[in-house]
Formats: C-alpha cells, structure tokens, sequence
C-alpha cells in the first residue's frame, strides 16, 4: 500500500519554503522526484477502498474529498516513479526530440499537481480546480504513446538495434503504457464523476465503468468502426459472423462490469488486423470469407475469440507481434494526426491492447495457423468485477480484487 507520508509537511516542496514559486523548480526538480518516490512503497494495484466510489445524497462532497486527498498524494508519486524509469534510459534515446517533449509534460504535470499538498480539500473552489487540473493534465498526456514510439523510432533509425537493446526497450514500455493505463483510469474515475455534469449517452456509467456492459454491443462497435477505416483503405472488407454463449442463462444477454473503453480498444485493433489480413490474403476472391467472433461468458472468465481466414503466420513469429519494435505496417509519416487509424505503422496496437486485458489480470493470446488464418482469444476476469447495490441510496462501485 502506498505510504500516506510521501512529500509531507516535513519535507516541503523545493522552492517553497524559502517563498519561492514551486513552479520555478528547474534546479530542484531531482529533489522533487527523490521526495515523490523515497517516502512511499511502490505503486501496486488499486486496491477494493481505492476503487470505490460511495456515492450518496448527503456525503458526495465528502467522497471528492477524500479522492481528493488520496489522488494528491498517489498521482505525484505515478508520475514521479515514471520520471525517475525514463531517467535510466539510454542517454540517445533520451536526447531525441521526442523524449524531451514527453519528459516537458511529465515534468509539467508533476509541478501542477504538488501544487495541491498544502491546499484546504473542505474548499470547494480547491476541488474544483484540482478536477479541472487532472483533466488539463490528461488532454495534455493524449498523445504520449505516439511521441514515445516516435522517439524509439528516431532511435532506432539512428543508432540500429540489437536484442540486448530490444528486450530492455519492451521491459520498459510494458511498464510505462501500464503504469499511463492505471493513473488515466483513477484519474478519469475522479474527474467524471466530479465535474458536475453526467454523460447523457451513458447515464449509468460510473465515471468509464459501465456495471452493466453489453459485450455484445461493444464488439458490434468495434466492428463497424474497423469496417469503416478497412472500406476507407481498401474499397471492402469482410462481414462478421457472432456466435454468443451464456452458461449462466442460454437466453440472457452477455453483460459484466467492466470498462467500455478498454474493451473496445482491443476489439478494434483486433478486427482491424483481422480485416486486413483477410482482404490482402483475398484480394482477387469474389466474396471474402468473414471474421468469426465466439463470445463465451462462463462463471469465471468471459472469453472473446476472433477468428480470421487472413492467411496466418508461423509460430516463430508470434510473439513478435507483441514487441514494440516490430510491425507489419509501413511506419507512420505523420503522428499529429489522430484522425489516422490509431498507432498504425508503430507496431503498438497489439502489446498496449494486452496490457489493457493484464489490467484487470485478464489476457489476449494470439494462436496461428500458417496458410490458414489467425485466432485472436481475450479473456477477461469476470470474478474480478462486482457491483454491489447497497441500498436505494448508496450505490458502491467496486473492482474487487479476488
């Protein structure tokens, strides 16, 4: 658990003690980090408490205080401990441009939030600025990973690569995209439900969980988009075939807590290989045969299988497909462009979509058959994810952590 002391009172903000603005800390940044680090246990998951959110007629301004002084000792250290790994990295790769624009946000972000250690949380103007603050932070965060696959890739331009070099690049990566996934997620938790304002498409949602997905319907979203992007490229694609099986109920619908978000981002990178290797596999076919989808949902696990005709690949190459140094793609010219099928050419869409089933300690497996075609299988943890009506009254929202 992290330890509640981290930059307290007797080891104040560089700067600040002698009435100094803490935002001018260039000199006194490495301090910052050590005390963001030094003073508290290692990051682990969120636990049960973290988690939950009580949301209730007479105390909701209670529950934002209390996630207002959890979150403003927690995000300080996230992004700290981040620092501090993006330090040990290879000297070239950290005098990329790219690099030093990522490690100007964190730096940015990290003075914004110590901002906050001292300030009164019964202040609802306090509160306020601290949700409009994460939010500021996460629009400023959007396009970490592709400026960070930009710099590796500027690396590797210029210096080559070697095995050595690949093995501790994905090491680090692996840890980092989690660690982004994990501080996004508590952080957009705060800020939707916080800000005052609900989603009227999704009214139900608590913050991004949704207690009632309809995994279905998510996959048929990730379908039609990837379908869309695949006619834009290609001038066709192939049809969907849904088989759905429910051993708790044949006739009830596949329906779990979980965040809609991150499923639909594995589904969507998944059908979008899937379509285009059918369609480069079949280019001169009449009709090109469909993407199956198994959707299983049984007391533990609820599985999600994608099955293409796409010509496969050889084992040797499989888990490959998950380093961040390798893709099948061309490389992208231009990363400012978020209109652009995202991550394509980076070779990221498949490592980061496995790190999004690891989350909740589910998994995305990829199973091959040369000649043939490809089965892409996530599983993801159903006995993780409870929601627990309390009372009319009080609506707890928990990721329990069996």
């Amino acid at each position: 658990m992290t330890s509640c002391l981290v930059i307290s009172s007797q080891y104040p903000i560089p700067g600040t003690e002698t009435g100094r603005d803490y935002l001018n800390w260039s000199n006194e940044k490495p301090t910052l980090v050590f005390h963001c680090i030094t003073f508290c246990y290692s990051v682990p998951p969120m636990s049960t408490t973290q988690m939950c959110c009580h949301v209730t007629t007479g105390s909701a301004n209670a529950c934002e205080k209390t996630s207002f002084v959890f979150l403003r000792q927690e995000l300080p250290v996230r992004l700290a401990n981040i620092m501090k790994e993006i330090d040990f990295l290879p000297d070239k790769l950290l005098s990329t441009p790219s690099l030093q624009l990522l490690q100007s946000w964190y730096e940015t972000s990290l003075m914004e939030l110590v901002g906050f250690l001292e300030k009164e949380p019964d202040d609802k103007k306090i509160l306020k600025k601290f949700t409009e603050t994460l939010v500021n932070i996460r629009n400023r965060h959007n396009n970490v990973v592709p400026t960070m696959a930009q710099g590796v890739v500027e690396y590797k331009d210029a210096f080559g690569s070697d095995p050595v070099t690949n093995q501790n690049v994905q090491y680090f990566l692996d840890r980092f995209y989690m660690s982004r996934i994990s501080t996004r997620m508590i952080m957009n938790q705060h800020s939707l439900i916080f800000d005052g304002s609900a989603n009227p498409a999704h009214p139900k949602h608590i913050g991004t969980i949704d207690p009632d997905c309809d995994v279905t319907e998510v996959v048929k979203d990730a379908f039609d988009s990837s379908k869309m992007l695949c006619e834009q490229y290609y001038l066709t694609s192939p049809e969907i075939d849904i088989t759905q099986v429910n051993a708790n109920g044949p006739d009830q619908p596949l329906r779990i807590v979980y965040v809609p978000s991150h499923l639909y981002h594995m589904l969507f990178e998944l059908f979008k290989n899937a379509m285009r290797a059918t369609v480069e596999t079949h280019e001169m076919a009449l009709h090109l045969p469909p993407v199956k989808v198994r959707v299983s949902l049984g007391s533990e696990d609820l599985t999600i299988k994608i099955s293409d005709r796409g010509g496969g690949v050889p084992l040797r190459k499989i888990e490959r497909l998950f380093s961040y140094m390798y893709s099948t793609a061309p490389s992208p010219v231009d990363i400012d462009n978020s209109r652009n099928a995202p991550l394509a050419g980076f070779g990221y869409g498949l490592p980061i979509s496995r790190l999004y089933a690891k989350y909740f300690q589910g998994d995305l497996q990829l199973y091959s058959m040369e000649g043939y075609g490809t089965s892409a299988v996530i599983y993801l943890k159903v006995t993780l994810l409870r929601m627990e009506f309390v009372s009319s009254t009080v609506l707890t929202c928990c990721l329990v952590l069996l």
